[in-house]
Parts: C-alpha cells; structure tokens; sequence
C-alpha cells in the first residue's frame, strides 16, 4: 500500500513538473521556434530569446553562421545550400533548426502604367439574350444548355480563336436549318451540345441568342522583371470577366504602355480608379502567357524604366518581412512613376503560396490627397521595404480605401516561371 502511494506521489510531482515546464518561458520561445527556416544568402534571421537560451551551427559551419547578442539570437545565411543550427538550453540540445540558404536573386521594380489586352481561349459567352422568332422569343444559346462563363472553343470540329470565326458557322447552320455541333469548356469538364441558330423576325441573319467576346482589355501596375531573362510579373491578382466573375483562360495577351489621365477618388464603400489611355504608339513591350491569382505573367520585349529604381533590388521572403514603414511605386498622374509612404499593418510567413500575405495602409499625405488610398489600377504597384522588393498591392478594402491587401514576391517570382528554391538546389549539388 505504501509502494502505490509512493509511486501516486512521485507520478504527481513529474506530471505537475511537466506541466510548469511548458510554461517556463525558454521552452515556450523554443517551440515557437519553427523547425526549418529559408534565407537568402547574405541575409540574416533574427529570433528572440531568453538569456537561458543558446545555439551553435553545425561541426561544418559552411552555410550559416549564428550570432547572440541582447537577447537576439541571429542566422546568417553565408552560402548557398543546407545546414542545421542546434539550439540549446542548460547545455542539452532541445531542438534543431534546419536552414536553407538560397543564392541571392535580384529583380527590377516595377511601378509603370500598364495597359493590357488578353485573347482569350475560344470565346467567352457573357450573357443570354432572346431572338424574336415567327414562333416566339427563345434564346437558342440557353435552350441548348450553354452557360455564362462557358467557352466555345470547336464549332463542327473547326478550333474557334476569335470572334469572328463564329459568324459564317451560324448563318449557314440557319440557312441550312441544321444543328451546330459545339464544344464548351466549362472550367474543368469539356461539354458538347447541338445548336440552332434562329432568324429574328424582318431580318436575313441568323442568331444564338448569346452574348459573346474573345478579348477583355484594362490597366494595372507593372510589379518586376528579372533583367536576365526578362520575365516579369504585374496586377498580383487574376483578370475576372466583368460580366462573368469567372478568371478569363488565356491563350495570349499583350502589354503596352499607359498614360493615367485622371483619378476618381476612392471613399468608404466605393473603391476609387485610376482612368488611363493605352498610349499613342500602342508599342507592345511585352506578352501575356499566364494570367493566375497572384497576377500576370509573361516576357517583356524590351526594357523599361521607371527613372526612379532602375537597378536591380534584392528581395526579401515572406518571414523577412515586417511590420513597419514601407513605400509602394506608382503612377498617379500621366506615366510618372513616383514613391510614396506606405504602413505594413500585419504580415504573414507564409509556407505555401497565398494571395493575401499581408495588409497595408496608405500614409503619405499626398497619395492620399491624390486617390484617397488604393484605387483600381495600383494593383501590381510593388512594395519596398529595406531596400527590398518584398510584394505588390492587390486589393483595396471597400469600407476603407486608405488599406488593402498585398501578395509576397516570392509567390508571384514562382508564378511568372523564376525558381528561386531550383536554382538554390542546382547551386548546392
């Protein structure tokens, strides 16, 4: 009976014990810790410690190298590839920090006006309408089950690009009053249907009872391009239909210059809007290969300027950036493109790909005074922070326009085709 009340007793004090021990606040600090951690080469990591807390690179210490001072436990990525940092408490190893450092990459901001046109896959259906037949109103589009959002990419076996190519397939299916075999793309799924183009009473021609388009066209802000292989990236959000809502799927697209002719300030409950022209020469200085949520992609033509930073900046990853003052590069006026102060109010540190990493707000007096905040058509103005391009604006907030979100680089660098994490990889083995 004593032996089992003395084993209770003991069995009390160790889990009493273990219970403190995750409060005592050296542990908890360690477990916040996370178990990897990215640098870029020359870049430094800083974690906050308690003085009980202490760390050492690897026997090899080749890629990193670690430092403490005032309470600040710091890893510097020195060169590229892996290595391992043990953290210790009382002299025990407690936990064990893989680092990876990745080659220092550099692009060049962005900032410009942009103007930008994309084709779309096929042609986009927007909206029904219905044809005043001698039988009655019908909509043939609709009747034969074609959606908004749906495109018609095959008519009769025959590939349709553009909008044009639509027309003599409907008059002589009318004439003929024969069914025209149609395939759609549906996001996913691939869906085939019959349809009949009827005649409108007191006309020749012939009609679907759809509303079509194979193009959209609109601004945004230029974010980066990489000087070398001259990719770059814009806008940090997809190209929706207006119509639809739907992403617009596109075969190919192009970029030129704009001019903003004049702001509609943005105020609660209504976003503002840069109105632009796309400029005299319509000189295309880019394409348009990719349009995602994080923006879009493709390869630029030519160089371009913002005469304000135009050599190549270094960027920051999704942990190194902070909360703090930042500046945004824009055009507000003609094609100028100019800095202004900006506030990053939270930030996330981000593992996977996510399009709303962080959230900012408008300070400077005169970008205010200007816009008001964010207005459509600053999406894709890139986010500088230490000299760092750290991600671009994407959205505003409705009820504030003073705020909005922000995409991290390192997500829309993946997306227009950089690897920054392969090219770290190819370096190291």
């Amino acid at each position: 009976m004593n032996l089992d009340w003395l084993r209770k007793c003991i069995g009390g004090i160790l889990l009493v014990s273990l219970c403190f021990f995750g409060f005592y606040e050296p542990v908890q600090q360690l477990v916040n810790i996370p178990n990897s951690i990215r640098v870029m080469q020359g870049d430094q990591v800083a974690l906050p410690k308690t003085a009980s807390v202490s760390a050492m690179s690897s026997f090899t210490n080749k890629n990193v190298q670690v430092g403490e001072e005032k309470g600040i436990l710091s890893i510097q990525g020195k060169a590229v590839g892996k290595d391992e940092v043990v953290l210790e408490l009382a002299g025990l190893p407690i936990k064990k920090v893989n680092v990876e450092v990745l080659k220092d990459f550099k692009v060049i901001p962005g900032g410009q006006s942009i103007g930008v046109k994309l084709n779309t896959v096929g042609v986009l259906v927007v909206g029904h309408h219905l044809v005043n037949t001698a039988e009655g109103k019908v909509s043939p589009g609709e009747k034969a089950g074609i959606q908004v959002g749906d495109m018609i990419t095959e008519i009769n076996g025959k590939k349709i690009e553009q909008l044009a190519d639509v027309a003599p397939f409907v008059q002589k299916a009318g004439e003929d009053a024969k069914s025209m075999d149609v395939v759609i793309k549906r996001e996913d799924e691939i869906v085939k249907t019959s349809l009949l183009p009827m005649k409108e009473k007191g006309e020749s021609s012939y009609k679907l009872g759809l509303y079509i388009r194979d193009s959209a066209a609109g601004i945004g802000t230029m974010t980066f391009f990489d000087p070398q292989s001259k990719k770059y990236g814009a806008l940090g959000h997809v190209i929706s239909d207006m119509d639809t809502k739907k992403p617009i799927v596109v075969e190919d697209g192009e970029i030129v210059h704009s001019e903003v002719t004049s702001i509609e300030k943005g105020s609660g409950g209504k976003p503002g809007e840069k109105l632009a022209r796309f400029s005299a020469d319509r000189n295309v200085i880019g394409n348009i290969t990719r349009n995602s949520p994080f923006g879009i992609f493709g390869e630029l033509n030519q160089s371009v300027e913002n005469n304000i930073l135009d050599k190549p900046m270094r960027i920051a990853l999704s942990h190194q950036v902070k909360e703090g003052p930042a500046q945004i590069l824009t055009v507000v006026n003609g094609s100028k493109v100019e800095k202004y102060d900006v506030e990053i109010v939270s930030t996330i540190p981000q593992k996977f790909p996510a399009t709303k990493g962080m959230v900012i707000k408008v300070t400077d007096p005169e970008l205010l005074e200007k816009t008001g905040g964010i207005v459509q058509g600053m999406s894709g103005s890139p986010i500088i922070q230490d000299g760092k391009l750290i991600g671009a604006v994407t959205h505003v907030f409705v009820n504030d326009p003073t705020s909005g979100y922000g995409v991290h680089i390192e997500w829309m660098l993946s997306e227009a085709g950089i690897d920054i994490y392969k090219q770290n990889h190819e370096r190291a083995s």
